[in-house]
């Protein structure tokens, strides 16, 4: 009888020694620096930028995305701006639908709405977090497939 309590027992204190760490491990505030590539017919460019996260609780999150591809459009430079909404449905990995804009430089530029669909699954290391994405944007019925990582320091 006596293990069985003690067995109990241990259950309960790992049981609620997890969920205090899942409790420490839920950050409100996490942005990031992303590095990537960006494919838009038959060009693949180099990518890089910022990326912010506020999580209201552990299951969604809003943000927005900031990147830039110097290269692309024949060397006219791209900017994108995106706002997004996130959905955790389970730790460590995240989806999210967004909208924002395509910024076209060079000798005519202008600017294209973009929607974007992300994913994204963080591995954590230490107080940082590594985060493999890919994300689509149909921009004007075409599409641009962005894959990279981002580095992730959650507070």
């Amino acid at each position: 009888m006596v293990r069985h309590i003690n067995l109990f027992a241990s259950i309960v204190v790992i049981s609620l020694s997890s969920q205090a760490r899942a409790a420490e491990d839920f950050f409100h505030h996490n942005p990031g620096i992303f590095v990537g590539y960006t494919h838009a017919e038959s060009e693949t460019e180099f990518t890089f930028g910022f990326e912010y996260e506020y999580k209201f609780n552990q299951e969604w999150g809003v943000g927005f995305v900031y990147e830039k591809i110097n290269d692309a459009h024949h060397g006219d430079g791209v900017t994108v701006k995106v706002a997004e909404v996130f959905y955790h449905p389970f730790k460590n990995f995240r989806v999210g639908a967004g909208l924002g804009e395509e910024k076209i430089g060079g000798t005519h530029p202008h600017i294209e709405d973009l929607y974007r669909l992300t994913a994204s699954y963080d591995y954590h290391i230490g107080d940082f977090g590594l985060a493999p994405t890919i994300a689509v944007d149909f921009i004007d019925g075409h599409q641009a497939y962005v894959f990279g990582v981002a580095l992730i320091r959650p507070f």
